[in-house]
């Protein structure tokens, strides 16, 4: 398969970061263990995985996830990750985190969508926008319905 071919195949690229305060990082059991399902069940594929340690001080540290011995869970994905964070990358994500804190990067493509992408390509169509609503913005959305349903009646 040409680079092109993979390409064109491709489905969406997301990050997620999710950070813990400080002595209560969690990133195997449950965690770990719903990444490898979904990538095992070609839902996603990884291509990068990060831990990033924000001191108090603001100084970052950023460690590939193969440099950690104890994440054996997620050791498994080690072979699709490709390692494409740059430096500034990791700049700009440790600035969402909070001093003291401890946070775990995963980007990965949507491989669900790479099918449908690849067909509208091919039908001439592009995408000009995209965008995520967070849970919370949903959840808040549906109480204030409830609420303003609740003061009509």
């Amino acid at each position: 398969m040409t680079a092109e071919t993979t390409l064109e195949a491709m489905g969406p690229v997301d990050y997620l970061v999710l950070e813990f305060p400080a002595g209560a990082q969690n990133f195997h059991g449950e965690v770990a263990a719903e990444l490898a399902r979904l990538s095992e069940a070609g839902t996603i594929r990884v291509l990068d995985l990060l831990i990033l340690i924000k001191d108090a001080d603001g100084s970052v540290d950023a460690m590939e996830i193969d440099d950690l011995e104890q994440l054996d869970e997620i050791r498994a994905l080690e072979t699709e990750i490709a390692e494409i964070l740059a430096a500034e990358d990791v700049e700009l994500l440790a600035e969402a985190m909070l001093p003291g804190s401890v946070a775990g990067v995963v980007v990965f493509e949507n491989t669900w969508a790479g099918p449908f992408g690849a067909a509208a390509r091919r039908a001439g169509a592009q995408l000009i926008a995209s965008g995520r609503i967070p849970i919370q913005a949903i959840a808040a959305s549906v109480e204030a319905e409830l609420a303003a349903e609740e003061e009509g009646n």
